[in-house]
């Protein structure tokens, strides 16, 4: 395997993530490395599209914390521009209730940071193969769910991408002003969003919001 992969030429990967130090860190295991090598980078879901579509990487490596935009938003982007190019997650993000939907949303691949950067250069390589890759973590989560140990049908799961990431937020203690300047956005916009997950969540108050995001975040 080793010599087939040094025959080939090197597989071209975009590094999307807001932590230089992160992106660093790739820059020099990836450049250790024979069949791999770093194009581009970019720290925000806007500058990452638009490099993307003008180096066109073979494999980008995407966290789904971004500060501007949601990482999910980012892959569902990557997948109308580029069809073909090949989306590894490597993220902090729960793998219970993220995995699925990078998944759908059109990514190759699933790891949780906590596994390591050798571990994703690993996965760049089973993806760059044509086949799907999943963190130990991420696969155990993903079968405890599939037979039933987990909870299917979740509320949570009526949430868009953007409702998910902001009561997981709320649930780590931020409150409305705090969203706002973490997410760019105006604070009439979080609350708007705050209405619409209650809603869903058929909460009534704000209180029973904010619990209800706390329990959600610990107990996962």
């Amino acid at each position: 395997m080793a010599a087939k992969l040094n025959n080939l030429a090197k597989a071209r990967v975009f590094l999307v993530d807001d932590h230089p130090i992160v992106r660093r860190g790739f820059q020099l295991l990836l450049g250790l490395e024979r069949d791999l090598s770093v194009c581009g980078e970019a720290e925000s879901s806007s500058q990452a599209l638009e490099k993307m579509i003008q180096l066109k990487p073979d494999i980008a490596i995407i966290d789904l914390g971004l500060r501007d935009s949601s990482g999910l938003d980012l892959i569902k982007q990557v997948r109308e521009h580029l069809p073909k190019l090949k989306i590894l997650v490597f993220t902090m993000k729960s793998e219970r209730m993220y995995a699925e939907r990078a998944l759908r949303a059109g990514a190759n691949g699933y790891i949780t940071k906590e596994e390591g950067a050798e571990k994703a250069i690993e996965a760049l390589r089973v993806i760059m193969q044509g086949k799907a890759y999943l963190g130990a973590q991420v696969a155990e989560a993903m079968m405890i769910r599939l037979a039933g140990g987990g909870q299917p049908g979740e509320a949570t799961d009526l949430l868009s991408d953007r409702e998910l990431e902001i009561l997981e937020m709320i649930g780590s203690g931020l409150g409305t002003r705090q969203l706002a300047e973490r997410l760019k956005v105006s604070v009439k916009t979080i609350e708007s969003h705050r209405e619409h997950i209650k809603t869903k969540l058929q909460l009534k108050k704000a209180s029973e919001l904010v619990n209800y995001a706390y329990n959600w975040v610990n107990r996962r």
